[in-house]
């Protein structure tokens, strides 16, 4: 058969587009295998031939980090050693501060140990430390530099034993130290779950683990079955953790065939959609769901799920950006190299993940989420209340700019922003005294323990305490003489030395922060004589983001009837 020219022509054509790929690849492939030669003979050279023996071990784990710099923040390289320690604990309790932690890049390329986040109903929460702390001293031994032996050398410990931890905290000049008494770490992840009124459940989560779903489900049962109608969804300083967990506990909020969230890779086989299944609990009643800078991956992916099918009122503080999904991949002595395959997108097409550069150093990757806390503060600067962020986000690129179910508009550009902004809330220098000397739950704990009687006298009194309990002006004058036993002055003019004014409460501020401190001495009793549960219901009365979303439930209707007709 003669084949005509044209047809010719397209043959050859195909074919040299064929034999070109196939040269791109075996070219591809061949310099893949010179680089890895390349690395191969440096470490046999510097094994043979460098000055001082060299541990052949540490080498190759050196090369392997070196790797991962030149990647994104969240691709590490995990020891055997650490592998097995994360393996053991995974399941287990045990006794320590109680925090979740992380390792910064710090000054001198020395790391710094960074507080995740303190675990819920913990000695470390309940003394003072928040997230985003930097722990820079143990005692007398600087913890600049620790890797995780030294964590569970120095912070790990017997119950009821005492350990001095010295942060650095943002906002504050000089580092704070708490003396933290060791204790039982809790594991639950539901924190919180109660009635704010009739109608109105509460429902606070501080991390996405395994009994997460069944955790929050028991609550949600218990509250409806207590009258639930609505619900306030507290994501808040939630650092995330199992995807799975996110996208079950998005489903009882989503009809059946939303998508809840999806992967984009560079490999076909790691994209992925994952959709709400038929049956949820909750689909068609209002939500709001509270989130801050420290509400993260996980959490997000529940938030900007919601978000976009119109699902809940987003109500707080623009969130971490992680959206970065990580697999680890197993070595041969059981090492992992926990690596990022692909990214988190919400179901309007959000990417999740703060912007960075690639191979930029811990130190510049969280500085410039700093920065973008920092930038949202001043777009609320001189607002009041909570604020509709379509109303000062300003000039956005259509780019950024993504769409409802329903038509309304959200943003892109890292993290989610919420619905309705909510200023940080300005803390008096008073207050500012109390919180970094502990003195409001370090004072709760002698009250109770000096006034024996205070137990039996609230014994199975809960909701009773909560709604009656008032801190009398005996109680406060009790207050006042622990924090002048305790290293704090009150005066009535401030001391010029500013280390002098860290350790002194001035007359006038303290009476005008006086609402603020009893609300927090309430809550620190109530956590004393009835647990972490009763703490939640009292704090909320000072929380200026609870109160906020609180006024808000016409809109989060407005929202339940749009999903009910649709």
């Amino acid at each position: 058969m003669k084949l005509s020219k044209p047809l010719l022509v397209l043959l050859a054509v195909v074919l040299g587009v064929a034999i070109g790929m196939q040269a791109r690849d075996v070219a591809s492939s061949n310099a893949e295998a010179d680089n890895l030669r390349k690395i191969e003979e440096a470490f046999n050279y510097i094994g043979r031939n460098y000055v001082e023996r060299v541990d052949s071990a540490s080498l190759s784990e050196d090369a392997i980090d070196g790797m991962l710099k030149g990647l994104d923040p969240h691709s590490i390289y995990i020891d055997a050693s650490d592998m097995r320690r994360v393996r053991e604990n995974f399941e287990a309790s045990f006794e320590g501060i109680g925090i979740y932690y992380e390792f910064l890049e710090g000054p001198d390329e020395r790391d710094t140990l960074a507080v995740l986040m303190p675990i819920a109903g913990g000695p470390s929460e309940e003394a003072g430390l928040l997230a985003g702390d930097r722990i820079v001293q143990v005692g007398d031994t600087t913890a600049i530099g620790w890797e995780t032996p030294e964590v569970e050398k120095y912070l790990k410990g017997p119950k009821g034993t005492e350990v001095d931890v010295t942060v650095r905290r943002q906002g504050f000049d000089r580092p704070i130290t708490f003396t933290i008494t060791r204790d039982k770490i809790p594991l639950h992840t539901v924190i919180a779950s109660h009635m704010i009124d009739e109608t109105t459940g509460y429902i606070k989560l501080q991390r996405f683990a395994r009994t997460s779903y069944d955790e929050f489900m028991t609550a949600m049962r218990s509250l409806e079955a207590q009258g639930m109608e609505r619900l306030v969804f507290d994501l808040r300083d939630n650092a995330g953790g199992l995807m799975e967990m996110a996208i079950r506990i998005s489903d009882e909020f989503l009809p059946s065939g939303d998508m809840v969230v999806y992967t984009q890779s560079r490999r076909a086989d790691f994209n992925r959609e994952y959709r709400a299944r038929a049956g949820g609990s909750f689909e068609d009643r209002p939500v709001i769901v509270l989130v801050n800078e420290n509400s993260a991956s996980a959490s997000e992916i529940v938030a900007g799920a919601l978000q976009d099918h119109d699902r809940a009122l987003v109500v707080g503080r623009r969130t971490f950006g992680k959206g970065l999904v990580q697999q680890q991949f197993q070595l041969t002595d059981g090492s992992v190299l926990q690596m990022t395959i692909s990214r988190y997108y919400t179901p309007a097409g959000r990417l999740i993940q703060t912007p960075y550069e690639r191979g930029e150093t811990d130190e510049d990757y969280y500085a410039s989420k700093v920065d973008l806390v920092k930038a949202d503060r001043e777009l609320l600067s001189g607002e009041h209340g909570a604020v509709l962020a379509s109303a000062v986000v300003g000039d956005v690129a259509d780019s950024l700019r993504f769409t409802t179910d329903s038509g309304r508009t959200v943003y892109g550009g890292g993290g989610i922003l919420p619905d309705y902004l909510v200023p940080v809330d300005t803390i008096s220098a008073a207050l500012r005294t109390v919180i970094a000397h502990s003195l409001d739950s370090e004072f709760a704990r002698s009250y109770i323990d000096g006034n024996s009687d205070m137990r039996a006298a609230w014994d199975g009194r809960e909701r009773e305490f909560i709604r009656t309990y008032e801190v009398t002006d005996e109680v406060f004058a009790a207050f006042e003489d622990y924090a002048l036993s305790h290293d704090v002055t009150i005066v009535r003019q401030a001391p010029e030395n500013e280390e002098e004014r860290d350790h002194t409460l001035v007359r006038s501020e303290l009476d005008e922060a006086r609402p603020h401190v009893e609300a927090r001495i309430k809550a620190y009793l109530a956590r004393r004589l009835f647990g972490i549960e009763a703490f939640y219901p009292v704090v909320q009365t000072i929380d200026p983001t609870f109160m906020e979303a609180m006024e808000l439930w016409s809109q989060a209707s407005d929202l339940a009837v749009m999903m009910d007709t649709n």
